[in-house]
């Protein structure tokens, strides 16, 4: 294994550590699927949405989920507003999307 790793040289070295960032990446996008099925559930997807607000998007240089975001998303919940919610959330979904397919050429 040590020679596998000498022989990659640097550049397989950057791929590697992007594949850990892909990683997650991808737990973001299942925090955003566990907030989404649990919208009855307003103290988890509050704990969710704190979860997502401690990871960065530098497409739009702000956290995923903003702490703005984050307490309408709450407020509406707690009003029997899931719809519009959701919309918010979809929308905070579709800007990190963005940044995710940028990434990949898309």
């Amino acid at each position: 294994m040590a020679d596998e790793q000498s022989e990659d040289g640097p550049e397989a070295s950057r791929h590697r550590r992007g594949l850990k960032f892909r990683k997650r990446d991808d737990y973001a996008v299942e925090l955003f699927r566990e907030a989404q099925a649990h919208f009855d559930d307003v103290a988890r997807v509050d704990r969710i949405l704190l979860q997502l607000g401690r990871f960065y998007n530098p497409y739009v240089n702000e956290p995923i989920v903003d702490l703005a975001t984050r307490r309408k998303i709450v407020e509406l919940l707690g009003a029997s507003r899931a719809e519009e919610a959701r919309r918010l959330l979809d929308e905070r979904l579709s800007l990190y999307a963005r940044f995710d397919e940028s990434e990949h050429g898309g």
